[in-house]
């Protein structure tokens, strides 16, 4: 759970925002100025900023630099109006993590919030020797260790590693172990999560801009590829990359060099790279949501990271690994581990793999209070993707009953009934295929079986665009 701090002086943004964070399972702090939101935040500190640009007292702009020396990197996702958006770009080019233009949705705020407590759990870091124990892969199992092998056969070169897998199952950990084993080590490992950068800064923060090359542009600013000279950039949830950008992407892999936005003077920039996603990048690259020659690129090696229910052997290890890391962290005693217990983590389907597991082994370490840890002091599981789903669609098919019913109880159900129905569910139905393909008719047509042609007069029909 993570504190969002909201700065704004209109009372209704402050209370839909602040509920908006709370649906998201997180806690919200409001206050009217920057002067408030700056004491709120000396005392306790938040994990992001929604901070508005008019304010009472000193301004959003004004305040940023106040809140950096107070918070450091703490994302601040700025609020602006229509006629201030060349302020909030400035802002944002500067430092500003994300900006809301208003009037804006809860679905927009929404994902500018999550993308920056994201990135505010992934920060963009060199791992000290010290992390080295904390960052090992462990496991027993035949799977693992063949993930292992491929490691130490890939590390000693320079190739484009592509790790594959569920979310949770430890690809940055994999990424991590290839540079430290790699001739690069002594270099940084520069390691930034794709789905966290906004889509609009996300050229600017892994190429870096010259000074004026927009708006705002006071001070250059090195890319995050340029920051990996000498080592090896980590590159999570590539999937995500704007089709734009993987050109660009493409091209300095290809020459070794860095263009930053607004310069046609390429920076030398010798990097590895190793990318990660739990996306089925070959289905993107047929749908045309990923370049073919860059994906050919970036599985030049590939590795596989098998779920965690596919390693069960695995299971004891981690969690007895998980509660020395536990231990050494506090200073005090592992709990116990008894065969009841782990009989039971051996059972529990770990939908969230590894990282489910840590978390569940924290869980359980914090009522044992270091005593021994009973099957009862686990977490529930975590529902699977596909468990989801189920439920999603038992919901859809009873609220279709019900409406049904009550249509035909009414006696004002007249013969278009069915017609009725087709209206109510395939606007949403076709507008969510159209965003999910970014537009493209033929690519959606073949995913729900419709003819193109058909999928084309439907959307007509609807207006959908």
């Amino acid at each position: 759970m993570s504190l969002v701090l909201i700065v704004d002086d209109e009372q209704a943004i402050c209370w839909g925002l602040a509920e908006l964070v709370r649906e998201m399972g997180h806690e919200a702090l409001t206050a009217a100025s920057a002067e408030a939101g700056l004491e709120a935040a000396r005392r306790t500190p938040p994990q992001a900023v929604v901070l508005d640009v008019r304010l009472p007292g000193i301004s959003g702009l004004e305040a940023m630099p106040r809140f950096r020396e107070l918070l450091g990197r703490v994302p601040i996702v700025v609020i602006t109006a229509y006629g201030e958006l060349s302020t909030a770009v400035a802002a944002v080019r500067n430092g500003a993590f994300d900006y809301l233009i208003k009037p804006f949705d809860l679905q927009t705020a929404e994902r500018a919030i999550s993308r920056a407590l994201a990135s505010s759990r992934t920060p963009l870091e060199t791992a000290p020797p010290s992390a080295a124990r904390e960052e090992s892969l462990v496991g027993v199992s035949p799977a693992i260790q063949e993930v292992f092998k491929r490691i130490a056969l890939v590390a000693a070169s320079d190739a484009c590693v592509h790790l594959y897998g569920e979310s949770g199952t430890g690809k940055e950990l994999a990424a991590r172990a290839i540079h430290r084993h790699s001739r690069r080590h002594e270099g940084p490992f520069v390691a930034v999560n794709i789905a966290a950068l906004s889509p609009a800064l996300a050229e600017s923060e892994l190429f870096g801009h010259v000074r004026g090359a927009f708006t705002g542009a006071d001070e250059p600013r090195r890319g995050l590829l340029a920051q990996a000279h000498g080592g090896t950039i980590f590159l999570d949830e590539v999937g995500d990359i704007p089709l734009p950008i993987q050109v660009k992407l493409l091209r300095a892999l290809e020459q070794g060099e860095v263009l930053p936005v607004g310069s046609n003077q390429p920076i030398k920039s010798d990097f590895r790279l190793i990318s990660a996603t739990h996306q089925n990048l070959p289905e993107m690259v047929a749908s045309g949501r990923f370049r073919h020659d860059l994906y050919f690129r970036l599985v030049t090696f590939e590795i596989k990271i098998p779920p965690l229910r596919d390693r069960r052997e695995d299971i004891r290890p981690l969690a007895e690994h998980f509660l020395s890391l536990l231990a050494n962290a506090s200073g005090g005693v592992p709990p116990r581990l008894p065969p009841e217990a782990l009989a039971e983590l051996e059972r529990l389907p770990w939908h969230g793999n590894v990282r489910e597991l840590r978390n569940a082994i924290e869980h359980a370490t914090i009522l044992a209070r270091g005593g021994v840890i009973a099957a009862e002091h686990l977490p529930p599981p975590a529902p699977s993707a596909t468990t989801a789903a189920m439920i999603c669609e038992d919901a859809l098919a009873e609220l279709v009953r019900q409406w049904a019913e009550a249509q035909l109880a009414s006696g004002s159900a007249s013969g278009d009934l069915y017609g009725r129905l087709l209206g109510l569910v395939e606007p949403p139905f076709l507008q969510a295929s159209m965003a999910h393909f970014q537009g493209q008719c033929a690519t959606a047509a073949r995913r729900l079986g419709l003819h193109r042609t058909t999928l084309r007069k439907k959307l007509q029909n609807y207006g959908i665009e």
